[in-house]
């Protein structure tokens, strides 16, 4: 259940150090104001043109405000919810919205990217009612829409897909620990780009002197926690999940990890897919060889990240996730080693 992905094309060394250089737009230090940050990253990552003719619309959902991406090509029954990172304190639909575009291309599934609001003026759990409303309202609206599609079998049901990265896959996770089963089954694959698992104080990867990757180090996620919710409560399983137990995790979908070979939390990711194993839960971690956490977001640098886009693509259209029955499919097929 870990793959390690190889991938032949070479980035350049000054293309890494421009694709780090982007990413570590996303380290939060203490000398930075917090308005500062929100603007620094929207900056680095905004695209003011969508890739493969995405449309982007406004949607309001249970009262939090959305982007609605939709590709060309959509699967009229599944709607994907990305709940996007930012240390718990940035972020925000405009940062993501070229991403999330090229994931809903990949996918062939509209993705709807949430405004949740942000710590340190709203702490948790603000973001989990906001992602949960959110969820739970684009499931009623897309039942409401299978049951007027009269194209559509009689057994139609709504699809959900959740995706997240960062402090926002911790935030993922929690809400899905915690909605209703009906909603919950709805919910038919977890992506998580880079996962934050575990913030507690005496988290072993947190606990590490100076630790660090090439974009985040420890200090600045104890920072995030920080402003993200008081000391005790960050051992809370729904501000880390890696503290779920196995009554918590089970029942819940599919997940599939994807992550660079050189990140800090990556030993964290491969215990959490144990736990998700012992408590019957079909989880995945892939890994690629060489990269750093988010190499996704900067496929302007990096050419595996357009591999790996399109390896969440497979993954969702490729399969029928609730039967395990494989369809036809035009998909490059992707060489990898057992780790």
């Amino acid at each position: 259940n870990v793959c390690v992905f190889c991938y032949s094309v070479r980035m350049s060394s000054k293309e890494r150090q421009q694709a780090v250089k982007k990413l570590r737009t996303m380290l939060l230090s203490p000398k930075t104001d917090i308005t500062v940050f929100r603007e620094k990253i929207e900056k680095a990552f905004f695209a003011p043109i969508l890739p493969n003719r995405v449309d982007a619309t406004e949607r309001t959902y249970s009262g939090v405000t959305c982007d609605l991406l939709c590709p060309e090509l959509y699967a009229s029954n599944k709607i994907a919810i990305y709940v996007h990172g930012g240390s718990f304190v940035a972020g925000s639909r405009k940062t993501y919205r070229s991403f999330c575009a090229s994931l809903a291309h990949a996918m062939s599934c509209r993705v709807v990217v949430p405004e949740f609001r942000l710590a340190p003026a709203h702490p948790y759990p603000a973001a989990l009612e906001d992602v949960q409303a959110v969820i739970t309202a684009a499931y009623t609206e897309e039942q409401i829409a299978c049951s007027l599609n009269l194209d559509a079998a009689e057994d139609a049901k709504p699809e959900i897909i959740v995706l997240a990265d960062t402090s926002g896959a911790s935030i993922a996770l929690s809400v899905l620990m915690s909605l209703k089963e009906q909603v919950k089954k709805a919910v038919s694959r977890v992506v998580l780009f880079s996962p934050w698992l575990d913030i507690g104080a005496d988290s072993k990867t947190l606990a590490q002197k100076k630790a660090a990757d090439e974009v985040f180090t420890t200090d600045s996620v104890k920072l995030a926690a920080d402003y993200y919710t008081y000391l005790e409560n960050r051992v809370n399983p729904l501000v880390s999940p890696l503290r779920a137990d196995r009554q918590l995790l089970k029942g819940l979908p599919p997940i599939f990890i994807q992550m660079g070979e050189k990140e800090l939390f990556l030993d964290d990711a491969e215990v959490f897919v144990a736990q998700a194993h012992d408590a019957g839960v079909d989880c995945k971690l892939d890994i690629w060889r060489d990269m750093m956490p988010l190499f996704q977001l900067v496929d302007d640098y990096i050419p595996q990240a357009h591999v790996a886009v399109e390896r969440i693509g497979q993954l969702i259209t490729a399969r029928n996730v609730r039967t395990g029955e494989s369809v036809e499919t035009n998909s490059i097929v992707l060489e990898s080693c057992t780790h």
